[in-house]
């Protein structure tokens, strides 16, 4: 008969966690060094039609860094349950700080739904979407998650 350790709660080893911590910190600068400073629209001079803050070139560039990380952090053993989750909670944690700066109606609080709702699935794709490329790559070893 064997036995098991009941009641002992298994701890996220310190690379995992560092990982986190750095996709955190790298999730949120790429908020503010893509477009966290931007807030101006643009106004077309012809039809008087505002558009904005953000420019095409700027949330490409975000995404982009997003996905560097995030495929990065897989890449180097980061958990998709901790890189995914610290992704959102970060980006959306940024983004909420300089929406809620210049907002004084609350609706930034829709947004920041939005945000976090879109980042939580995008996220979770890409990371499922890389894991099974990861496991494709190594049909004779499974990796585990």
């Amino acid at each position: 008969m064997t036995t098991q350790a009941v009641g002992r709660p298994r701890s996220l080893p310190l690379t995992q966690l560092l990982g986190g911590i750095a996709v955190a910190l790298l999730s949120a600068a790429a908020w503010f060094a893509w477009m966290g400073w931007d807030g101006e629209y643009q106004v077309d001079p012809l039809t008087q039609e505002a558009s904005g803050p953000y420019e095409v070139w700027q949330v490409a560039g975000c995404v982009a860094s997003l996905l560097v990380v995030l495929v990065g952090a897989l890449l180097l053993r980061v958990r998709w349950f901790v890189a995914a989750p610290a992704m959102t909670v970060a980006f959306t944690a940024a983004w909420t700080v300089t929406a809620a700066a210049s907002d004084g109606s609350g609706l930034f609080l829709v947004g920041a739904v939005l945000v976090f709702m879109g980042l939580a699935v995008g996220t979770t794709v890409v990371s499922l979407l890389v894991l099974a490329l990861r496991r494709r790559a190594r049909p004779g070893r499974s990796t585990r998650p």
